[in-house]
């Protein structure tokens, strides 16, 4: 089949490539779009890259608003996004953008609350899910209330936060009250908008995820279950590779269909989940909706082509059915997930045993530009820093006691 209808991929990094390279595997026409055209992504021949101005604020609605009446004018291409910045933004302008654009979001009121962590706890706990206790903190007065929880906990931003990223990790495992007070005291100037997690035991290879497309009419058309093999860093950082789990998707598919049911989520969805080391059971972490997952290639390395099942949807066409490979396909970000081996003292190809093949989530023999382009910057910061090392010092001698 021939589309023609192009599709949007908002916001390059390795979720854009893997969301270009999905659209290409489909045959759909795409373009990748970015504010740092340097990016080894936008090398992709999966799709045609385009630098615009900005991707944050009023710029980059403005942007998307010049594409569409010039580039995309009369084409009304399907707009996936990347990043959760870009959700919000499209959400609060899409008056603005619909007539531009082809999008599946849910509503304004109901995307604000899934994207705060509290938010989401609070619906998790109404449509009586699996989830751990959590105590937000917004101000020094509430420290107190982390002494009800059970320890150890996980600290984190109630939402994403450029102050916080600058001076903080994505998430603290912290053992003790005590400690829990201190590090929430000092995040609170920077960001007054803490959440404290109790912590499900297990190691990275118990995070599972599902990801699905639910249609405008609430039918989920694509749904594909997989989980981590590894984190960077590990324990609390995002993913650095995964696999498809098949043995975990019937309990987690309903899990997950039933929250966004409940929830009336259409558009892109996923859950994370984590099983419980000590009970074996699965507890939800949080939720992606509005845009496609980081690690979502896995399931169009797989079969399940959700990238694909969004064009279909924003554009009323019928997903065709999957076909599941034969071989099972793995995926990673192979320098993140070497530190991660090495850090856990673990081989790198522990995990993957099961696997049939172990996809590298930048390098590829069908794309191979943007490997070349990473390998190519890579080198250069080595080469950088190692001169920086190597030139001599500008203390005055004498200067040390």
């Amino acid at each position: 089949m021939a589309f023609d209808t192009p599709a949007v991929v908002l916001g390059a990094g390795i979720n854009g490539l893997g969301v270009a390279r999905s659209l290409a595997h489909a045959g759909i026409p795409a373009w990748l779009l970015d504010a740092d055209g340097r990016r080894f992504e936008m090398r992709t021949r999966a799709a045609r890259s385009l630098s615009i101005a900005s991707m944050h604020g009023p710029a980059m609605v403005d942007e998307l608003v010049r594409l569409g009446t010039t580039r995309f004018a009369g084409l009304r291409p399907v707009l996936l996004l990347t990043q959760e910045e870009s959700v919000k933004l499209v959400s609060r302008e899409r008056e603005k953008l619909s007539p531009l654009y082809r999008f599946n979001l849910p509503a304004k009121g109901l995307l604000e609350a899934l994207l705060h962590k509290h938010g989401f706890q609070r619906l998790a706990e109404r449509f009586g899910c699996p989830i751990p206790a959590l105590v937000r903190i917004g101000t020094a007065a509430e420290l107190p209330a982390l002494e009800r929880l059970r320890y150890p906990v996980v600290v984190k931003p109630g939402e994403r936060h450029d102050g916080y990223g600058r001076q903080f990790k994505k998430a603290y495992r912290v053992e003790t009250a005590a400690d829990a007070m201190e590090l929430v005291g000092r995040i609170l100037p920077v960001m007054p908008d803490v959440v404290v997690q109790e912590w499900t035991e297990g190691p990275d290879s118990s995070i599972y995820f599902c990801l699905q497309y639910i249609d405008a009419q609430g039918e989920v058309t694509a749904s594909f279950t997989g989980h981590k093999v590894r984190s960077w860093p590990p324990q609390v950082g995002g993913t650095a590779s995964c696999a498809p789990a098949p043995e975990a998707h019937a309990e987690l598919a309903a899990l997950t269909t039933k929250f966004f049911r409940d929830a009336d989520v259409t558009g892109m969805a996923a859950m994370e989940y984590k099983r419980d080391a000590r009970t074996g059971a699965f507890r939800m972490v949080e939720p992606t909706v509005g845009r496609t997952d980081y690690q979502a290639e896995v399931a169009t390395l797989n079969g399940v082509n959700l990238p694909f099942a969004a064009y279909c949807g924003a554009l009323g066409l019928t997903f065709p059915a999957p076909r599941l490979p034969s071989k099972s396909v793995a995926w990673r970000v192979r320098s993140e997930d070497m530190q991660s081996a090495r850090a856990q003292r673990q081989r790198a190809n522990s995990g993957f045993e099961a696997m049939d093949k172990v996809a590298g989530a930048i390098w590829r023999w069908s794309d191979p530009m943007p490997g070349l382009v990473n390998i190519s910057h890579r080198a250069k910061q080595i080469l950088r820093a190692r001169a920086a090392r190597m030139l001599p010092s500008t203390e005055p001698l004498g200067s040390k006691p």
